[in-house]
């Protein structure tokens, strides 16, 4: 039989009163033993006219103030979060038959972490930056190309590749936090966490 904590859930769930001490610890897991990206997050927004949308995106980094991820702001996503700033994450770990389910509202980080995080990506990633014009129709794949090659022309020092004005990072501020673990016979085990006045408040939920 597998130990249990004291709301009587699998032990994976400790006994953390600050979900961010949970998540840390359960995506230290993910990163040995996802094979690919365990950073790799799904982002749900919603535009203008209240369509939704998802797509992966790659978490670069969180701490109590929330989790933060990086784009061109004028992509469909850039353009969505702009207009409503409520999103939603979920993580899913196949390999720990885990999931984190996140929702909040989202905040451009500042330009310093910006900044940073933009000089510690490769040459190529920092010239693709400036050279796709993210969710944008193109005629074929050589026009995309052609743009790259252009912008190496135009900034040859791989040390000196400035940050384009439309690209940056949100960071989302979680109101709820929600942990999944799979059970036997689709009886999952689920602890959600909500803020309420600064502070988190913990529940269980029915599977």
């Amino acid at each position: 039989m597998n130990e249990k904590n004291s709301l009587g859930l699998n032990i994976c769930f400790k006994e953390k009163d600050n979900p961010f001490d949970l998540f840390k610890e359960w995506f230290e897991e993910a990163k040995k033993s996802e094979p690919n990206d365990p950073n790799a997050v799904a982002l749900g927004t919603s535009d203008k006219n209240g369509f939704n949308s998802v797509r992966m995106v790659l978490l670069k980094d969180f701490n109590d103030n929330g989790f933060v991820f990086f784009t061109n702001f004028n992509s469909d996503k850039g353009k969505s979060i702009k207009n409503n700033p409520n999103i939603s994450m979920c993580f899913h770990w196949k390999s720990l038959l885990r999931q984190i389910r996140i929702e909040g509202e989202a905040e451009q980080v500042s330009n310093k972490e910006a900044d940073e995080y933009y000089s510690s990506r490769n040459y190529e990633s920092r010239i693709g930056a400036w050279a796709s014009n993210q969710s944008s129709i193109i005629s074929n794949r050589k026009e995309l190309m052609d743009a790259i090659e252009n912008f190496k022309s135009k900034y040859p020092d791989e040390n000196n590749v400035p940050r384009p004005g439309h690209w940056s990072g949100w960071r989302l501020k979680p109101r709820s936090i929600e942990f999944w673990l799979d059970g036997d016979h689709r009886i999952h085990e689920r602890l959600k966490y909500i803020k309420e006045d600064n502070n988190w408040k913990k529940i269980l939920l029915s599977p």
